[in-house]
């Protein structure tokens, strides 16, 4: 069953789990690979949905129901079995990242990034996503007129939503400019020394 972004993040914080574009993550810490084995082996049967990052230092635990690329009841339930299991806890560098392709006629232009990149259409919207669920996303984000004199493709970084501001200030730090704080906590739009623009992205805002 879907649940919005904050009944996912209210249920499993406490447990060291993170709602990050709309997927449950988490970490182990572990001091080997052999012992990042031994969490994989705990966990593995817990649930159908769980993707496994394994690590000589930890074990990077993903949680997404594949059919409506969201997270339900079900992913809510696992994150919770696991966390019965093994040592969960929130990790301040866990982050997904998606390409955004500003374009005039999305239409048009969806079709060579899908070939170039050997990417398949999503399943509930205009965005592209890896076979493999290795490299970032891609979507479209419509532009009403052209703007040549701006850069037309950017990251997005999706971050947990107590890390956001954290990040935005580091990037700010860096040399990096705040263009537009309009959008937060859904986002922020930052950028660097030449215009270069990057999202800060939570999912707050977004139910």
């Amino acid at each position: 069953m879907h649940i919005t972004h904050a009944e996912a993040s209210a249920a499993v914080s406490d447990l060291g789990w993170r709602d990050v574009l709309g997927t449950l993550t988490a970490t182990v810490a572990v001091d080997s690979l052999s012992a990042a084995a031994e969490v994989a082996a705990t966990v593995a049967a817990l649930s159908d949905h769980l993707h496994l990052d394994l690590r000589p230092d930890r074990v990077v635990l993903r949680l997404q129901t594949p059919a409506s690329r969201s997270v339900t009841r079900a992913d809510v339930e696992a994150a919770q079995r696991i966390s019965a299991a093994v040592a969960t806890e929130a990790h301040p560098g866990a982050q997904l990242l998606e390409y955004a392709v500003d374009a005039l006629d999305i239409d048009a232009v969806r079709p060579f990034w899908r070939a170039i990149l050997a990417y398949e259409d999503e399943p509930n919207g205009g965005g592209l996503r890896d076979p493999l669920g290795v490299s970032p996303a891609v979507w479209f984000q419509q532009m009403d007129i052209p703007r040549p004199q701006r850069n037309r493709v950017h990251l997005d970084i999706s971050v947990a939503h107590d890390e956001a501001e954290r990040r935005v200030a580091a990037a700010i730090e860096a040399g990096g400019v705040l263009v537009s704080d309009a959008a937060a906590p859904s986002f922020w739009v930052l950028a660097d020394v030449e215009g270069n623009e990057a999202c800060v992205t939570t999912w707050q805002g977004r139910d």
